[in-house]
């Protein structure tokens, strides 16, 4: 039996905001927006080549905006993964070369914080 993580709830305090963030600045595809009742609004974002989404919206987490779980990202590409959040507007650290992996950093507009890692040989 496969065990598959596919959906991480990311708190925000302004669906709207957020979800032009990941789609507009990071670049995640947006695949899902509505409105079941008028509690809950559930938006679904997955980051492009990823099997894994990210969930915004309202009536979904008591989480306070921010508090989500450091998340990270692979890519293959560290130096265009940059450039691509820079170009975008979003305030990326530099590349932090590691023996493991080089990285940059960043984070949404709620504070939720992310990292993009190269893995070098992979």
């Amino acid at each position: 039996m496969d065990w598959k993580l596919e959906l991480v709830f990311v708190p925000v305090s302004d669906v709207d905001r957020a979800k032009d963030f990941y789609v507009n600045k990071v670049g995640f595809k947006a695949d899902f927006d509505a409105r079941p009742s008028e509690s809950i609004r559930f938006v679904q974002l997955t980051p492009p080549g990823s099997a894994c989404s990210i969930c915004i919206g309202e009536g979904l987490t008591d989480a306070p905006p921010g508090t989500g779980s450091n998340l990270q990202l692979v890519v293959s590409d560290i130096q265009a993964a940059h450039e691509h959040l820079k170009n975008n507007g979003v305030d990326v650290s530099d590349v932090d070369v590691q023996d493991w992996g080089h990285f940059v950093y960043f984070a949404d507009p709620d504070g939720n914080r992310w990292a993009v890692q190269y893995i070098p040989g992979r």
